[in-house]
């Protein structure tokens, strides 16, 4: 295993990489729903292949944004975020992502497909029909399907059988603590 990506204070990195509609996001929903049950702080990461609002409309904040503003942070008594205009400057690359993140237990990335980070394969029979990542990617270490893989050299599991793939990460990055 290549991968060595960390995330705030040494914290596993693990991700969960597949192509459209392959069950990704609710896999790792799950996920980090079963680590929380646990008792570990869990942090997410999501890559986005297109532009993407999270204060679209008349919110004050849009309004800040479309004005011109770099950065916008929204505080309320509940919860608070910082959104970034990046307009002419390049995407930043997942470790820098990683380093704005406050200290966890377990960080698990979504997408990222070409990271340098260990993780899991998400397939489905209806999902998209590209090729297994598994195949080319050393740093898939498992794969989980919703229906039998024959042809792959690495543990395999059952897409919802949250409970086994979470002991098999905490097994094979960690947790810090």
């Amino acid at each position: 295993m290549t991968a060595t990506i960390k995330g705030p204070g040494g914290a596993p990195v693990i991700g969960v990489a597949g192509w459209k509609k392959s069950g990704k996001t609710t896999l790792v929903e799950r996920l980090v729903a079963e680590f929380v049950r646990r008792g570990l702080r869990v942090s997410t990461v999501k890559h986005a292949h297109h532009e993407f609002q999270i204060d679209d409309g008349a919110t004050d904040s849009a309004r800040h944004r479309r004005a011109g503003a770099a950065q916008v942070a929204i505080v309320s008594s509940n919860r608070w975020a910082v959104v970034t205009e990046l307009r002419d400057v390049r995407e930043p690359s997942l470790p820098d992502v990683l380093q704005k993140l406050e200290p966890c237990d377990l960080v698990l990335v979504e997408g990222y497909k070409a990271a340098p980070i260990s993780k899991i394969e998400a397939r489905r029979r209806e999902g998209h029909a590209g090729r297994p990542l598994a195949e080319n990617d050393p740093n898939v270490i498992a794969i989980a399907s919703d229906h039998e893989i024959a042809d792959s050299n690495v543990p395999r599991f059952a897409l919802d059988d949250i409970s086994a793939i979470a002991d098999f990460i905490l097994k094979t990055v960690g947790p810090r603590r």
